[in-house]
């Protein structure tokens, strides 16, 4: 991570929208001339081109987007869903790409044009679509203007051969603010990305970046790898970014940003996750609902400098929660769905065991700083009420700016075979005390099985064996761990007791022959 007041730091630089109408000088490449009746001309790119772009800009105000005009402003939610790219009017298709380029219409819930790019031997043209590139269904089919030249798009779609050679699927999107999200091999859509978190579970007003312009590096015919870069704005900074897709079982997406600070912000998430947990084992008894589970993640898992692995268990809480895990050079944090079995949903039609996990790999030094889990209250599955990122240590003014890089694998995520410590399988929770008698309400018992490595191995009367139980508010008042009979899995039983409104932080781990058997179980239960 470089970070320099006022200027980027070019050591060690990769060398690799558009606002509409008005706002053209907020665009990413400078203003263009050309005959009314030529079309977008070529113009000069590259990353460090965007990058002074988005370093001017950052001196003066976000610019704000005008309305909508013409049909457009009457496409609320409801006619927004009429409207459909044709896929025969794909951009690439013709060129023997394995990408294919297919917009989102403007409209609806997205009402800021976005500029689309595409960059062929270090020149950017604008790629133009117009109503006849769509299909309009129903009441809007006789409404609509023909060969209308639309002032942008709300995003974009890639598709590409991921699962079949013969067909093309989606791959990844980017559409709202600055959310994306991908997939690897035979995965369904679920958790998202953003470019960049501002603010978000705090007491202020949380602040939402934009992509204001994408530009799209032409791949060589039969190519497996594709670069986009964005422009960003928001209130507080504009950044420039560099996506490097590459397709596969897990989908890698190699991430360059380059910041600049309008004004100081109180908190910066790098790399924020956003994804929706709204029950499981852990507070199954609170939903009336024929599904065991629903969610699209089930536990952030933190892979820290010394090579302990953290797992937090996620939460629908009854308000607001935030966590923090204080890390310094961590090698990888991720929002994971590890139950893979249709058993333990039995949704037939969202299919949560096929949504994919998603792992965050710094690259270069990323120093000292704080991972941030956010869980939100929601009684509703269609509401994303997780979020996941870095907050480095450093404070950032206007004037300032960063350059962080990272890697995103989406995909399955299994646990390596060779991993030697045992994973959290399930987390249950539930009325403390025994079974069959009348317990005192203020405990809670938590149940935690864990699975795989060398624990896995070892015998039921192993004494070397043993469980490592901390709390930072209440008390321990039972613990108890054992292997499940006929099983090679190991229970990690306890019961906890905390005064009304405690935030009780629990961690614990199974340990052994001088080293930890298996991951760390983390989990926040506040005291009703």
């Amino acid at each position: 991570m470089n970070v320099r007041g006022g200027s980027i730091s070019r050591r060690g630089v990769l060398l690799q929208g558009a606002a509409w109408g008005a706002l053209i000088g907020a665009s990413a490449i400078p203003a263009r001339s050309f005959a009314q009746d030529a079309g977008p001309q070529p113009e000069p790119f590259s990353f460090d081109t965007l990058t002074e772009t988005v370093r001017q800009r950052a001196k003066g105000a976000d610019p704000v987007p005008p309305p909508l005009s013409d049909f457009l402003a009457s496409i609320d939610y409801d006619r927004y869903r009429m409207i459909r790219f044709s896929p025969d009017k794909r951009r690439w298709a013709e060129d023997g790409s394995n990408f294919r380029i297919s917009p989102f219409h403007i409209g609806g819930l997205f009402k800021e044009p976005v500029k689309i790019h595409e960059v062929v031997d270090d020149k950017a043209t604008e790629l133009q679509f117009t109503t006849a590139d769509f299909e309009y269904r129903d009441a809007l089919a006789n409404q609509v203007p023909q060969n209308f030249v639309l002032p942008g798009v709300a995003g974009f779609m890639l598709v590409y051969p991921l699962n079949r050679p013969d067909v093309f699927d989606e791959v990844i999107s980017f559409i709202g603010a600055s959310y994306f999200r991908a997939l690897g091999q035979d995965n369904a859509y679920g958790l998202s990305a953003r470019g960049l978190a501002i603010d978000s579970g705090l007491s202020m007003a949380e602040e939402f970046p934009r992509f204001t312009g994408f530009w799209l590096q032409k791949p060589a015919p039969g190519g497996d790898s594709l670069v986009i870069y964005a422009a960003l704005d928001s209130a507080s900074l504009t950044g420039a970014y560099r996506f490097v897709l590459t397709p596969g079982v897990d989908t890698r997406v190699d991430v360059t940003a380059r910041l600049f600070f309008r004004s100081a912000v109180t908190e910066i998430g790098v790399a924020p996750l956003t994804s929706m947990f709204l029950f499981a084992d852990v507070n199954r008894g609170h939903f009336d609902d024929f599904r065991p589970q629903v969610h699209d993640s089930d536990g952030l898992r933190i892979t820290r400098e010394n090579g302990d692995i953290l797992w937090r268990a996620l939460n629908n809480p009854a308000a607001l929660a935030s966590s923090y895990f204080s890390e310094t050079r961590p090698q990888r944090f991720g929002l994971h769905q590890r139950q893979r079995d249709f058993d333990h949903y039995q949704d037939a039609e969202s299919h949560y065991e096929r949504r994919p996990s998603v792992d965050i790999e710094p690259i270069g030094d990323w120093g000292s700083g704080r991972i941030k889990l956010v869980e939100i209250p929601s009684n509703l599955e269609v509401h994303d009420n997780i979020v996941a990122y870095w907050v480095p240590d450093q404070k950032f003014a206007a004037g300032d700016s960063l350059e962080i890089s990272y890697r995103m694998n989406w995909g399955w995520l299994p646990v390596s075979a060779e991993e030697e410590r045992a994973i959290v399988v399930a987390t249950r929770s539930g009325v403390g005390g025994a079974a069959g008698i009348e317990n005192p309400p203020d405990t809670r018992k938590f149940v935690v099985d864990f699975k795989g490595g060398m624990l896995s191995r070892l015998p039921a009367d192993d004494k070397s064996v043993q469980p490592v139980v901390t709390i930072s508010k209440g008390r321990v008042d039972v613990v108890t761990l054992h292997r499940i009979d006929g099983t090679d899995m190991w229970r990690l039983v306890v019961d906890i007791a905390s005064d009304k409104g405690d935030v009780c932080e629990l961690s614990a781990h199974v340990a052994g022959y001088g080293r930890k058997l298996s991951e760390i179980w983390m989990f926040q239960w506040v005291k009703p």
